[in-house]
């Protein structure tokens, strides 16, 4: 079965992003293909590289970063909230005339338009909100 999935919460204020990551670890133990995560709203966090959680909670951008490194899942970020929550890639943050930039591969601004083709795509939409 072919997957994707949508990940609306922020990464320690609410259970969604862990419960999605957890989620997609187990789809891929099981054999399933994983090809999205389209991270929107608050879910955006999750990309961010500037991240640097206590020792003793997990690492969640360093383990999507693994999971995307395990096969050929795309981590997608709305660039519209992404840019809201002053998340920007290095081409944005020059566009826009920033010093720095918070997002880097393998994750990836996109827009809405890739959440739909996520969803004709697989056989399955599962959303973490």
């Amino acid at each position: 079965m072919r997957y994707a999935l949508a990940v609306y919460g922020g990464p320690y204020s609410q259970q969604a992003s862990h419960s999605a990551l957890r989620f997609a670890e187990a789809l891929l133990a099981r054999g399933h293909q994983l090809t999205t995560v389209f991270f929107y709203h608050d879910g955006v966090y999750n990309a961010a590289s500037m991240m640097a959680p206590p020792q003793d909670e997990p690492h969640l951008r360093d383990r999507w970063l693994g999971l995307a490194a395990q096969g050929e899942t795309r981590l997608q970020v709305c660039v519209a909230a992404a840019l809201r929550r002053g998340l920007l890639d290095e081409r944005e943050a020059t566009r826009h005339g920033k010093q720095g930039y918070t997002l880097e591969a393998p994750f990836e601004l996109t827009g809405l338009g890739q959440l739909v083709e996520a969803t004709l795509e697989n056989d399955h939409l599962i959303t973490f909100a």
